[in-house]
């Protein structure tokens, strides 16, 4: 009874921040103004974005990872990159696995209190479609394995671990291991690079998380068309 009411309550804030983005042009433009910058895959420009706000940086690049973990697939690791350049590559590494963690978190409790229909409607079957095998075959390890893999969808991973009946602890405990490795790389790489390897690396890892999104919108481009075929299917046996 109290997660039938827990699902109210967080599609009412769902709804209630939807009116105040369509209502309030300010924070649309907002909104718009992060979703630019981050999909710009230009890590100058994150940094530039976040350094404007001085002493609230910290704050604000922990906000855009988890902006960027529920809206995925920005690309989060724009986001740890400059981090490593603003605050240092180990004290940029704490604040991006930080914020991940808490984007994990959100995405874990979203799905967990608004169901599958709600999820694949905002989400993507394709997204879940995508990670869903994983839990198939790896079982209570899927979400170890999954953050150790860079080319599976973090956010993806976040919202079906939810759907199943994994524990939070264990999934948060899970996600915080295997996501050390690859921000404590990302943070060290990324404090390094200056000048034209940054933007060669960044291009690479765009591509990389390009590639991922082409294989999320292939598997919910598929499923619509397997949809349209059974309907077409019902439509002539029916006549």
């Amino acid at each position: 009874m109290k997660r039938k009411y827990l699902k109210w309550y967080v599609l009412a804030a769902l709804v209630a921040l939807a009116a105040v983005y369509l209502a309030v042009p300010q924070v649309r433009d907002y909104v718009g103004q992060i979703a630019s910058v981050l999909g710009s895959a230009n890590v100058d420009a994150v940094v530039e974005f976040i350094r404007s706000y001085g002493g609230w940086a910290a704050a604000v690049s922990f906000f855009l990872m988890v902006f960027s973990s529920v809206a995925a697939p920005l690309p989060a690791f724009l986001i740890t990159f400059a981090n490593a350049a603003i605050f240092g590559w180990w004290q940029g590494a704490i604040l991006s696995w930080s914020s991940a963690m808490a984007g994990a978190a959100l995405c874990f409790f979203l799905a967990r209190a608004l169901g599958r229909d709600v999820v694949e409607k905002y989400a993507g079957r394709g997204a879940l479609a995508s990670v869903e095998h994983y839990f198939e075959k790896y079982g209570r390890n899927t979400i170890l394995v999954c953050r150790l893999l860079p080319f599976v969808s973090f956010d993806a991973v976040s919202y079906f671990a939810g759907l199943t009946p994994v524990g939070f602890w264990a999934f948060f405990f899970a996600t915080g291991v295997g996501q050390l490795p690859a921000t404590i790389v990302y943070s060290y790489v990324g404090g390094m690079l200056t000048g034209g390897v940054r933007y060669f690396v960044t291009a690479l890892l765009c591509i990389f998380a390009l590639s991922i999104v082409g294989v999320i919108a292939k598997g919910i481009y598929n499923d619509r068309q397997a949809r349209k075929d059974a309907a077409a299917r019902g439509s002539d046996s029916g006549e």
